[in-house]
């Protein structure tokens, strides 16, 4: 059979792809992930008991826009490099900069503690458990932007491994506020940073296995 015949062919036979039946599904395995991560959050690790009381405080806020920021911006960047040719643009220095402002927040309120409280607020009491919770709670997550991204055509495939982590990190970050009693800046800004950081190298470690073609 001569090229032409079998590329004729192959065309005749395509079908065109309902872009809703695919955001569908898109959607499904997100929710699926947040739902698990949900799970493990509240059935596993429990709901923090003076949440309702947590919510009152300035700190509690200034926690949860940090995660959620760094969330929306990662799941951005995981979309960008699940395409070929496309580029990362603002992205990058965009969480650089919340994560600047988060720095900020915990270098002032550091400063402006009395020397003796500095340790307490950097390190709370859950400083040895919180990163590894957060990629605990992230692995649903992971595993739903894996299969999302194995349906698109990643080329930088470590670093498609790598966004899923990241996304994966941050809004298991994001879920799992909702357990963590620690409310400090300086704490958020480097405990919850590394929770998020944990699923990113894992995501660029297995990237090339689990997304090749």
């Amino acid at each position: 059979m001569r090229t032409e015949d079998l590329t004729a062919m192959l065309v005749a036979s395509l079908e065109p792809i309902d872009p809703r039946r695919t955001k569908r599904r898109y959607i499904i395995r997100m929710t699926g992930g947040l739902f698990g991560a949900l799970c493990l959050a509240g059935g596993i690790l429990r709901l923090n008991p003076s949440l309702s009381r947590d919510v009152l405080d300035t700190a509690f806020w200034i926690r949860e826009v940090f995660c959620a920021s760094v969330s929306v911006l990662a799941v951005l960047v995981m979309g960008r490099l699940a395409r070929p040719g496309s580029r990362l643009g603002l992205l990058p220095a965009s969480i650089a900069a919340v994560v600047l402002i988060m720095w900020t927040f915990g270098a002032t309120t550091l400063l402006s503690a009395s020397p003796g409280n500095r340790v307490p607020l950097l390190l709370g009491t859950t400083f040895a458990v919180c990163p590894f919770l957060i990629a605990f709670v992230a692995a649903p997550l992971f595993f739903a932007f894996v299969c999302i991204l194995k349906d698109l055509a990643p080329t930088r495939l470590r670093w498609a491994g790598a966004g899923a982590g990241f996304a994966a990190g941050s809004i298991g970050a994001l879920v799992y506020s909702l357990h963590c009693p620690e409310l400090a800046a300086p704490f958020i800004g480097v405990w919850y940073l590394l929770g998020m950081l944990i699923p990113t190298a894992i995501g660029a470690l297995l990237g090339a296995r689990l997304l090749h073609w």
